[in-house]
């Protein structure tokens, strides 16, 4: 079982750890609609406060990671960042 644990904290492709940000997105949606529906006890609503905040700092640190490797894709070799407009694909580029 540790063997389980250690291999979820390699890094993944990036599927899967866009699939892990999806989950953590989704079980804190999960745990503000259980708070939100004022059944929880007070135990329970501290728990997935607690979890909650787990989250969420786990997800803003996927962020974090994220930016920081958009930024180094897009330097430049002067250092600084070369930004280019975003072009949505067109409808017929969509159908291909």
């Amino acid at each position: 079982m540790a063997e389980r644990n250690e291999r979820s904290r390699e890094p993944q492709a990036d599927d899967a750890s866009s699939a892990d940000f999806a989950a953590t997105v989704e079980r804190l949606e999960g745990l503000v609609a259980r708070l939100e529906s004022g059944e929880l006890s007070l135990e329970d609503s501290l728990a997935a406060f607690e979890e909650g905040v787990r989250l969420t700092r786990d997800a803003q640190r996927r962020l974090d990671e994220a930016e920081l490797k958009v930024r180094a894709l897009t330097e430049g070799a002067q250092g600084g960042i070369e930004l280019e407009p975003f072009t949505p694909p067109s409808e017929d580029d969509s159908e291909r």
